[in-house]
């Protein structure tokens, strides 16, 4: 059994990053091999319409071949037994670097033919992890429904969870940021993101029971 983390974060130990590590911690409690990925160490693309993931009776058909860094991660994730995304939203989306994973992960397994539209042969469990400074789950429902929507259609079976009002910076002083309370924002990472930390955790391990 094998779980796969992906941090789509730029930065690789602040929330996000934290998030899908607690995450994989619960799915390596429950007893599966687990990897992590941070995107920001990989040299990729979006997709760049090669279309050979479409051409029939090549080996490319039905998984994205672009031969760059990104491609053994992508096989490894279809061979997988379970997969968790972490993303920070930037202005109401995911980063760029997860939005071309997902390009390159979902128009892979795509054929315009009625008859089999998803080529890959099989589905696994997938988390998204989601963390924002909007002060309420639920707040980018629109990106919510969108990643739910396409990622249970291609891939399989999705939940999202939220670390929300998050602490974006160690200093505030340092930055252009005055609309906050500092000493709230603080209080509140204090309080509530070890709470966070432990739903991540426990996300991981439903990965596994859920991959079983």
């Amino acid at each position: 059994m094998k779980i796969i983390g992906i941090n789509g974060s730029p930065r690789k130990q602040w929330n996000t990053a934290q998030m899908v590590e607690s995450a994989l911690k619960g799915a390596a409690d429950a007893g599966a091999e687990t990897k992590l990925y941070h995107l920001r160490d990989l040299d990729f693309k979006g997709c760049v319409s090669c279309f050979a993931c479409l051409r029939l009776g090549a080996p490319t058909h039905g998984k994205c071949s672009y031969p760059d860094a990104l491609k053994p991660v992508l096989d490894e994730i279809l061979e997988s037994d379970g997969l968790i995304i972490g993303s920070p939203v930037y202005v109401g989306d995911v980063t760029a670097a997860v939005r071309a994973l997902f390009e390159r992960l979902w128009f892979g397994g795509l054929a315009y033919n009625p008859e089999h539209m998803i080529l890959y042969p099989r589905r696994i469990p997938v988390k998204i992890i989601f963390t924002t400074n909007a002060p309420q789950e639920g707040f980018h429902t629109h990106l919510n429904e969108s990643v739910l929507g396409a990622m249970d259609r291609f891939i399989g079976p999705t939940e999202i969870i939220e670390a929300n009002d998050t602490l974006q910076f160690d200093d505030y002083s340092k930055y252009d940021a005055s609309m906050f309370d500092v000493a709230a924002k603080q209080k509140r990472h204090k309080e509530h993101f070890p709470l966070d930390l432990q739903r991540a955790y426990e996300t991981g391990k439903k990965a596994v029971t859920e991959a079983v």
